[in-house]
């Protein structure tokens, strides 16, 4: 049977996708290449959320190109995601030998169509038009990694986004909201577990907005906490996360979850995206800087433990040097855990991208420069004061830099490293910190102590 490598770029959902099409051509007799020159199709799951990422997986997708010409002529070669969503047939129009272009909305088609391409029935197949119910189309779940079972796992709750902030494409490479069922969730959940996951993360484009517009407040819950106390009843399972999240949907009923349900770890990451208010407007993205520190209140009242985590924009059109300075002194205020931090990059057919006042590219690489040197100040005060503590951690397998080092996760998100060995895989265990950078503690390997 033919063999497939899957290289994905972008954010959790575009792992989950390429995780469940991986799963489904295993299942349809496909084997996993080591590499895309050791594979008969080679599947590039791209996002759009920037200019870079899709530059890099279009030069990406010319070396495969050129490679496969000299060494293997008959290669199957295909976008998927979002740049797949928003370019269509102008990927094949720029690249004449791509087989296969594959909107978000047809993953679960990926076998059906390689399946034609390979037996020569078609020439190329460009896919993009919406489905309706592909949100609860793919549920198969790749639990195989370096010979042992997963111990962690995504699961995809609802596909879309009605947000409209006016520097995303999402809502157009994804479409608007769908949410799944909860019953459905709860029992691609209880599968998971049953073969040996322990930790799920729940995934949306806005997960806590899931099922509002569909699902009726109970007892005052939203129907995104109506989910997680579902899924919080499957017997064997240790952790559930979430991801990603919008400041709007944290009410005081998702706020409260953290300190009343014990398997909803403390971690949060709130995307605040600026720390001035004359920007957020100009985002659309509909709270104040007030406002998210109330929530970030909040939550450190109901669960002081808890780890915050965000993302920023640095450079968005008309940012001027006192909004940049009020996004630091927020992130001072707040003493985030971990941010991720981007250029902004213009979309087309965003709001944004038509604003005037651009901001110049050096600009943007210097307040990009402070706002890193700032995040990194915050985040090893917050980590170094876990040195001398001891900590439990979820073990998920080898250190992606030392594959000798084991590394796990705390509940509040918190990456440690620790001397350790396969036999540690999925193991709950305890770990006294011995030292800390700015972003990853380390684990005293004296000191292990299994539950």
């Amino acid at each position: 049977m033919p063999s497939v490598f899957i290289k994905t770029y972008g954010c959790q959902m575009n792992e989950r996708d390429s995780e469940a099409v991986a799963a489904q051509l295993v299942a349809k007799g496909y084997t996993l290449a080591a590499s895309e020159q050791l594979a008969d199709v080679v599947l590039l799951n791209t996002c759009s959320v920037r200019d870079n990422a899709e530059q890099t997986a279009l030069n990406k997708m010319s070396d495969i190109i050129g490679q496969a010409k000299k060494q293997r002529p008959d290669q199957v070669v295909g976008f998927m995601g979002c740049m797949a969503q928003s370019r269509g047939k102008e990927l094949i129009d720029r690249l004449p030998d791509v087989d296969l272009v594959l909107g978000t909305q047809k993953f679960h088609r990926a076998a059906e169509y390689l399946d034609e391409l390979l037996a020569g029935r078609q020439k190329s197949i460009v896919d993009t038009e919406a489905e309706q119910g592909s949100e609860g189309t793919i549920r198969e779940h790749l639990l195989t990694g370096k010979g042992a079972k997963a111990t962690t796992a995504f699961v995809s709750i609802m596909q879309g986004c009605n947000q409209h902030c006016t520097f995303c494409i999402v809502p157009f490479t994804r479409g608007p909201e769908r949410s799944r069922t909860i019953p459905d969730i709860v029992s691609e959940c209880r599968t998971l577990v049953a073969s040996g996951v322990r930790e799920i993360t729940l995934l949306g484009q806005i997960v806590n907005s899931y099922g509002k517009r569909d699902i009726p407040l109970r007892d005052g819950k939203s129907a995104f906490v109506q989910l997680i106390e579902a899924v919080h009843e499957i017997e064997g399972l240790d952790r559930i996360r979430f991801t990603s999240p919008h400041p709007k949907g944290y009410g005081d009923d998702l706020v409260e979850a953290y300190a009343r349900l014990s398997k909803l770890c403390e971690s949060a990451h709130l995307p605040v995206q600026s720390g001035s208010n004359r920007v957020l407007k100009l985002m659309h993205r509909v709270y104040t800087r007030e406002r998210f520190l109330e929530i970030i209140d909040k939550l450190r009242s109901a669960t002081p433990e808890i780890g915050i985590s965000t993302d920023i924009i640095v450079g968005f059109p008309g940012e001027t040097e006192e909004d940049f300075d009020q996004t630091l002194s927020l992130v001072s205020e707040v003493g985030f855990d971990q941010a991720y931090i981007f250029k902004y990059s213009p979309r087309k057919d965003t709001p944004a991208a038509a604003m005037p006042e651009k901001i110049r590219q050096e600009v943007i690489e210097e307040r990009h420069a402070r706002l890193f040197d700032r995040i990194n100040e915050v985040g090893r005060a917050r980590h170094s004061a876990f040195v001398g503590r001891t900590v439990q951690i979820l073990v998920e397998g080898p250190s992606k830099k030392n594959d000798a080092r084991m590394t796990g996760r705390t509940r509040c998100n918190k990456i440690v490293v620790f001397d350790g060995n396969a036999r540690h895989r999925g193991q709950l265990m305890n770990l006294k910190i011995e030292r800390a950078s700015n972003f990853t503690l380390y684990g005293n390997p004296a000191i292990v102590n299994l539950d």
